[in-house]
């Protein structure tokens, strides 16, 4: 364990000499902060125009796909989905290009995702984090997500004919959890720290959802 942990702490300090070594750390700021903006639009409370319901107010009070889904229709819930999973990659997209240091893809990523929880458009409130995660685990590992995926929908399943408490949170972050781990076991050290970096916020946010559980 600990050999591990001087890895993390190396890996971790390498990161930040990069930082420093290879872009101006002005230009890196700004980067940060535009795919964070990206990643705050709320595709939820846009699809949710014309209704006169307020998706904050209304079911789960959150503002994300599956509260859309309950409270308004289903092309407004494809319409949230779609906007928060592709703004996820659209901050990569956007914001880098051939020769960046390899890290920085995954930081505007966990920037977006970032932004998507505690949006500034929402009072620094938001969603879950889960769609845009996929996002961005689709732009960076797309084999490795694309796999994964089927997860979610069989979890679901699962869920609804053993009558779990919140399965939707069980099959969101079961599925993170193991699209992440592969990572993490798969590919460099650095993609793994900065995947489960990730996941700790979306097991942050679903906090309320693992209270629920854990109290049956």
């Amino acid at each position: 364990m600990s050999l591990w942990l001087n890895r993390v702490k190396i890996q971790c300090g390498v990161t930040i000499l990069s930082v420093c070594r290879e872009m101006n750390l002005w230009i890196f700021a700004l980067k940060l902060a535009a795919g964070f903006l990206i990643g705050a639009i709320p595709f939820a409370v846009v699809a949710m125009w014309g209704t006169g319901i307020d998706i904050r107010k209304a079911g789960s009070r959150n503002p994300g796909f599956n509260n859309v889904l309950r409270v308004g229709s289903k092309w407004r819930a494809a319409i949230t989905l779609a906007g928060d999973v592709c703004k996820g990659g659209l901050a990569i997209f956007l914001l880098s290009a051939p020769g960046d240091p390899k890290w920085l893809p995954w930081a505007l990523g966990l920037a977006a995702v970032m932004g998507h929880c505690w949006s500034p458009f929402l009072k620094f409130n938001g969603g879950k984090g889960v769609a845009t995660m996929v996002g961005v685990l689709l732009r960076l590992e797309p084999l490795i997500t694309i796999a994964c995926l089927v997860l979610y929908p069989s979890l679901r399943m699962l869920g609804r004919k053993r009558g779990w408490t919140q399965e939707g949170a069980i099959a969101s972050l079961s599925t993170m959890f193991v699209i992440c781990m592969l990572i993490f076991v798969r590919r460099d050290l650095q993609s793994g720290l900065f995947a489960c970096g990730a996941l700790g916020i979306i097991i942050l946010r679903h906090s309320p959802n693992l209270r629920q559980i854990f109290a049956k």
